[in-house]
């Protein structure tokens, strides 16, 4: 049994994965910014206020954790940003720092030329400003000193949606996972199955991780 910290615990992704994590017997403390609008949460969820881009807030959440989950959201480049920059910098400080889960954006990963799905000419404007910032908390990651122990977690860069909880799914890194048809397909209830199989069993320490089916 694990204690959680789910950053963005109310969101389309967060949810899921607070609801895997207790559904397999962990404790989960639900990290929002406004508790009163999570009553939809499972039972036996803490849920309190919290900010992955405070320090005083990471720092106090810090203190019983095993692991923090990073699953916020937002259309502000910045936020992804300003939360891996406190995330590492206060984490670092402390004798026993929670694990990272930074749950992050398929737009990140690599097409087959080698480039960002998010740099190609076709890439949806609207999307371009929370994928370069999915794209600069992953580059803070991966130039963090020792002292956090970090993993970073891409969906497909294209068909990521609610649906069924299968338990079943395939990893790779910094490639989308594709199918004999050249698809990458993952719900978030599969995705949240993946993260909460990573927090038991370790695999992708300092380094990123993909699933689809």
């Amino acid at each position: 049994m694990s204690n959680i910290v789910v950053f963005g615990a109310g969101g389309t992704a967060g949810s899921r994965i607070t609801a895997e994590a207790i559904g397999r017997g962990h404790r989960v403390t639900a990290a929002v910014r406004r508790p009163e609008a999570t009553s939809y949460l499972p039972a036996g969820v803490r849920t309190v206020t919290g900010d992955a881009t405070s320090p005083r807030s990471v720092r106090e959440l810090a203190e019983d954790a095993d692991v923090f989950v990073v699953a916020i959201g937002g259309g502000e480049r910045d936020l992804w940003r300003d939360a891996a920059d406190t995330l590492v910098g206060t984490l670092r400080e402390l004798p026993h720092p929670p694990r990272v889960i930074h749950v992050g954006g398929g737009a990140t990963l690599l097409t087959p030329k080698g480039t960002p799905f998010l740099d190609e000419p076709d890439f949806p404007a609207e999307y371009r400003d929370s994928a370069k910032g999915q794209a600069d908390a992953l580059a803070v990651y991966r130039a963090a000193a020792d002292g956090v122990t970090w993993t970073y977690v891409s969906p497909p860069p294209l068909e990521f949606h609610p649906g069924e909880r299968t338990g079943h799914y395939r990893t790779g890194t910094d490639e989308p996972v594709t199918d004999a048809q050249g698809r990458s397909v993952l719900t978030y209830e599969d995705l949240a199955v993946a993260i909460v199989d990573e927090i038991e069993n370790p695999r992708f320490a300092n380094a990123r991780f993909t699933a689809a089916y």
